[in-house]
C-alpha cells in the first residue's frame, strides 16, 4: 500500500526539517547524557531517574520517526494561481446562508490545519467542499450536524 502523502507548504516542510535536525542533534545528546548520569546512580531496578530518561528517549525516537515519515511523504503544495478558483493557499470569505454570518478561512494542507485560527485542511469536509469553486458560487457541505449552505464571497491568495 502506498504511503499517504502529506500536503504542506514549503514553509511548513522547512519547520519540520529544522525540528527534526534539532531533535537528532541537540535533544538526542541531552537525553543520552540524562541516561548516562542516571546509570551512575547505581542499581537500575530501583532508579526512577533512569526509567524517566529511558521513557524520554522512547518519546524522542518516536517523534523523530514521525517527523521523518512526514518529510519522506511530504507533497509540497505551491499556491494556486488560477484566478478566482479556490485551492490550497486560498483565503476564502464565505457567507453561512442559514446563519447569515460571514467567515474567513485559509485552505491549507493537513499538517498546517488549525481551525481555531481559521486554517482549514484541504482534507476536511469543509475544505474539500470549497476547493475548485469560485466567487459567487454556492456550495453545500455535508457536516455531522447536516447539510450546510455557503455562498463564496471572496477568494484571495
Amino acid at each position: 500500500m502506498a504511503e499517504k502523502k502529506h500536503k504542506m507548504s514549503r514553509e511548513r516542510y522547512e519547520e519540520i526539517r529544522k525540528e527534526l535536525e534539532y531533535l537528532q542533534t541537540v535533544r538526542e545528546k541531552e537525553v543520552s547524557e540524562q541516561i548516562k548520569e542516571a546509570r551512575s546512580y547505581g542499581d537500575l531496578s530501583e532508579n526512577s531517574e533512569y526509567d524517566e530518561a529511558k521513557t524520554e528517549q522512547g518519546k524522542l525516537y518516536s517523534k523523530i520517526a514521525e517527523l521523518k515519515e512526514l518529510l519522506e511523504n511530504a507533497e509540497i503544495v505551491e499556491h494556486v494561481t488560477r484566478t478566482g478558483v479556490i485551492g490550497i493557499g486560498s483565503r476564502v470569505t464565505v457567507l453561512d446562508v442559514e446563519m447569515n454570518e460571514k467567515s474567513e478561512y485559509q485552505i491549507v494542507g493537513s499538517q498546517e490545519a488549525n481551525p481555531a485560527a481559521g486554517r482549514i485542511s484541504d482534507d476536511s469536509p469543509f475544505g474539500k467542499g470549497l476547493i475548485g469553486h469560485k466567487v459567487g458560487e454556492s456550495v453545500t457541505i455535508e457536516a455531522p450536524a447536516g447539510e450546510l449552505q455557503f455562498e463564496i464571497l471572496d477568494v484571495a491568495y
